[in-house]
């Protein structure tokens, strides 16, 4: 099992910045890639960016690139999403999620409760 828990979201102006963290408990080792995601009002719920744990190699949405910076810190155990330029539309929730591999087969898929952001105009 791996426990996700979320943290740093919150109200922030356009163009302003935050950044998000993901912290992860239990059976770290076995996390192979962990993501960003975001749930507007409304919306279903959209991929922004990931991060594979071993290599550092990242992948980012069409509105993220350029804006946002996923990142980790192996040794806290934590992953960021740092989030520049922000504009109201990126207001959500965001949630983290991680992907674990075992025996080199999907082993589980995992969400934390998320974290709101709020960005007015």
């Amino acid at each position: 099992q791996v426990h996700l828990v979320e943290s740093g979201g919150g109200l922030v102006q356009s163009g302003g910045s935050l950044r998000l963290s993901c912290r992860a408990s239990g059976i770290v080792f076995s996390i192979n890639t962990v993501g960003w995601y975001r749930q507007a009002p409304g919306k279903e719920r959209e991929f922004v960016a990931n991060i594979i744990t071993y290599s550092g190699s990242t992948n980012y949405s069409d509105s993220a690139k350029g804006r946002f910076t996923i990142s980790r810190d192996r040794a806290k155990d934590t992953v960021y999403l740092q989030m520049n330029s922000l504009q109201p539309e990126d207001t959500a929730v965001y949630y983290c999620n991680a992907v674990t591999v075992v025996a080199g087969s999907h082993g589980g898929d995992y969400w934390g409760k998320g974290t709101l952001v709020t960005v007015s105009s």
